[in-house]
């Protein structure tokens, strides 16, 4: 599966085939849902598609995020603010792009396979792009470019956020055809390349046909999706009905948000604390999180501009994509290299898989009941330090026009103060006069931001990393922790399609233990045991 029948020879690859095959009832049956007017997901021809948006991860601003600074703290629509008591903390420009030179790595890729005491012994990296998936399943905004033009502050034509695999499925087989297999109703389309290995289909420019394009900006996300794919396939093969495959799929992705995502990223302690049980359904006490309208759940700023944004310091510079005894070295890539032309060898998106790039997600995430790799990827620790490589964004990430700020961390800092993000410290205060068991929020001493100008605050962003590193960067913080907690569960128990919500229960294939791991194996995505 990784580089050809060769490597299929020298080692034993696991899928979640038929040995957790759940019973198939009843002969195939897919909907035929009325179609909606959309545009298709990619161009037939490779070409550019008037009216499709082309968004970058972090880059450019989700339509609709500066409502919160254009109409006033207590107005909601796409996205809002979880705070509207709170003012936002405008602090000088030089002061915000100061701090972001000094939040960068010292080392590049070249010396990242060197220990250094600050990878993150509880996160296997995948965690990272299981978080940047997350995060495009929730920001996804399939309004047709005319609509967003008309509305471009997203107060009226908007999708709400919902974990319903979205980038997946697209608007289903009728409205999104292109991603589904002609030749197999109900099924998911994957094909094979001219590398000849198997991807997402592609257009002649080599951009993937997805439900959301920021799920084929890099190689590790787009063989995610794939991921995703290879599970709708299975449930198709096991239950024959495209609903009833697609529910299977989207309540074994939420059960992974819950129960394996979230206690790696903010703790179980907070979890137990939040979650609680109300006959066969589960529940969270949301104390921040509480949209005013439930029924189209804004996005908070504080999450989406700066909490969830904890993931960019987790990134390394490269990664192991996957070994084998047949090749000298390997498969060790960065995430952008300096090379030239079409097909650098790194990590960048947006055309054919290669062989190189093919993952082994047994050096991403632990795999229940196969040993893993002596050198699987690790997170790096959430800290104020992000990788070297997203201080110079390629042009490829971001157009290298004159004035084009190509800094990950400075385009997070003046995006926040933009937008009306309020102080970490401020954001604190207010949280622990609901919850008096958090800690007093920090001062800027503690946060090492001497500057008397920055008036004894300092940036969410930032506040959230630093109060994650000072708490030994394993896990996010008080703050920082409890964001995302809310908007995450406060998502899960508003939305009536949740497995939180089905009246009978949910329990996953393989019983309450499941997580990534087991979805991997499940979904028959590569898993190579190593040789001993």
């Amino acid at each position: 599966m990784l580089a050809g029948s060769a490597l299929l020879a020298a080692a034993t690859v696991v899928t979640g085939g038929a040995s957790q095959a759940l019973a198939a009832t009843g002969p195939v049956q897919v909907p035929t849902p009325t179609p909606t007017p959309r545009p298709p997901v990619g161009p037939a021809d490779g070409s550019p598609l008037p009216g499709v948006a082309r968004s970058r991860h972090a880059v450019g601003d989700p339509r609709g995020s500066d409502v919160v600074a254009r109409f006033g703290r207590a107005r909601e629509a796409r996205f809002g603010t979880m705070f509207k008591q709170l003012t936002g903390f405008a602090p000088d420009d030089d002061l915000l792009v100061g701090l972001s030179e000094r939040m960068v790595e010292a080392r590049g890729a070249e010396d990242d396979i060197r220990p250094d005491g600050l990878d993150n012994p509880d996160m296997p990296a995948g965690f990272i792009y299981l978080g940047q998936f997350i995060d495009h399943d929730m920001t996804r905004d399939p309004t047709p470019l005319a609509d967003q033009r008309a509305d471009p502050r997203g107060l009226t034509n908007f999708d709400s956020p919902r974990f319903d695999l979205g980038s997946v499925y697209g608007g289903g087989p009728a409205a999104n055809p292109e991603l589904y297999d002609p030749q197999r109703p109900g099924y998911l389309l994957l094909r094979q390349n001219a590398n000849g290995l198997e991807d997402l289909p592609r257009g002649a420019n080599g951009s993937a046909f997805v439900g959301d394009p920021r799920n084929d900006e890099n190689l590790i996300i787009a063989q995610m999706q794939m991921a995703f794919i290879k599970l709708h396939n299975h449930f198709m093969d096991t239950e024959k009905n495209f609903t009833r495959a697609r529910q299977q799929t989207r309540w074994h992705y939420q059960w992974v948000i819950v129960n394996d995502f979230l206690p790696h990223v903010v703790g179980r302690q907070l979890l137990d604390e939040m979650i609680f049980a109300l006959g066969r359904r589960t529940r969270a006490r949301t104390l921040f999180y509480r949209p005013g309208n439930p029924l189209r759940p804004m996005m908070p700023i504080e999450y989406s501009v700066a909490a969830y944004r904890w993931g960019h310091s987790g990134i390394r510079a490269e990664y192991e994509m996957h070994d084998t005894p047949l090749s000298p070295n390997p498969a060790v890539l960065p995430i952008f290299s300096t090379e030239t032309g079409p097909n650098p060898r790194d990590l960048r998106g947006s055309r054919p898989l290669f062989t190189d790039a093919t993952v082994d997600w047994n050096y991403f995430f632990d795999i229940p009941g196969v040993r893993p790799p002596d050198d699987r990827n690790m997170a790096r620790l959430i800290d104020t330090q992000v990788a070297r490589p997203l201080h110079d964004l390629p042009d490829s990430v971001v157009a290298h026009t004159p004035g084009a700020i190509i800094a990950l961390a400075q385009r997070n800092l003046l995006r926040g103060k933009r937008l009306g993000l309020p102080s970490g410290q401020d954001v604190a205060a207010a949280m622990r006069t609901r919850v008096p068991t958090m800690p007093a929020p920090l001062t800027n001493d503690q946060l090492g931001l001497a500057d008397p100008r920055w008036g004894g605050k300092a940036p969410l962003w930032f506040y959230c990393l630093r109060e994650a590193e000072l708490g030994g960067g394993r896990r996010l913080g008080p703050v920082g922790g409890r964001i995302v907690a809310e908007v995450i569960l406060g998502l899960m128990q508003i939305d009536l399609g949740s497995y939180w919500n089905t009246p009978a229960g949910f329990t996953p294939v393989g019983g309450p233990s499941f997580r990534m791991g087991d979805l991997i194996r499940l979904a028959g995505a590569p898993v190579v045991v190593p040789a001993s």
